[in-house]
């Protein structure tokens, strides 16, 4: 992924009708319908159906937990990924993935090598607080997250002030975090009593690739 200021990024996704909102210490833009409906609805079927879904065991404190939720990483071959105790290897591009990923370099102008795929299968699946702050993502990591199927809430918090913020994000929408966002706050997906859809979610990553040691 070569180097974009915020200001350049900022500049691509106003052009492309995308909202701004600047955060205390980060950046988030929005935008609803990136994807019309039956496009969305189109891929949606495809990632359910073609992707390797598993439910991992994950660090809580002490203890190891079933994951609230269906996951899948693909990506690059050297994007190994490491995030609440599990080293993840990245399964190959998938046709959908490939045609995601592209429109998304078109939006940012980012070449991102990896996503997390994350299914939500009714309204007690769940994503806890957390910040995308891992070592293989960088300083300033920029995070291009679409969404499909139910909507559901998106909920943020400052690590050192008292700020809140909160999202809906929809069927076919696209989120971008930048900056320092990852620095400062955390989000989560909280459990539901009113959505009982699935939902799947895309979260595209630039993982920092290491180079093979040299052979003697």
């Amino acid at each position: 992924m070569r180097a974009l200021s915020v200001e350049s990024l900022n500049d691509r996704l106003l052009a492309a009708s995308f909202v701004p909102e600047k955060l205390e210490g980060g950046w988030l833009w929005m935008k609803e319908a990136v994807l019309s409906q039956t496009q969305a609805t189109q891929i949606m079927r495809k990632l359910r159906e073609e992707t390797v879904w598993s439910q991992p065991k994950i660090g809580m404190g002490a203890k190891l937990i079933n994951s609230p939720r269906l996951a899948a990483w693909h990506g690059d071959s050297c994007a190994i990924y490491t995030y609440s105790g599990l080293r993840n290897i990245p399964r190959p591009w998938t046709d959908p993935l490939l045609e995601l990923r592209s429109l998304l370099a078109e939006l940012t102008g980012l070449d991102f090598n990896s996503v997390l795929l994350n299914l939500y299968r009714d309204g007690s699946d769940s994503m806890g607080w957390h910040s995308d702050n891992e070592p293989e993502l960088g300083d300033e990591p920029t995070i291009a997250s679409i969404s499909f199927g139910e909507k559901r809430k998106f909920l943020m918090k400052h690590n050192k002030l008292n700020c809140r913020n909160a999202l809906e994000l929809t069927h076919g929408s696209v989120l971008i975090m930048a900056g320092q966002t990852q620095r400062w706050w955390r989000h989560s997906v909280p459990k539901s009593k009113t959505r009982h859809g699935e939902r799947i979610n895309l979260t595209f990553r630039k993982i920092v690739c290491l180079a093979p040691p040299s052979v003697p």
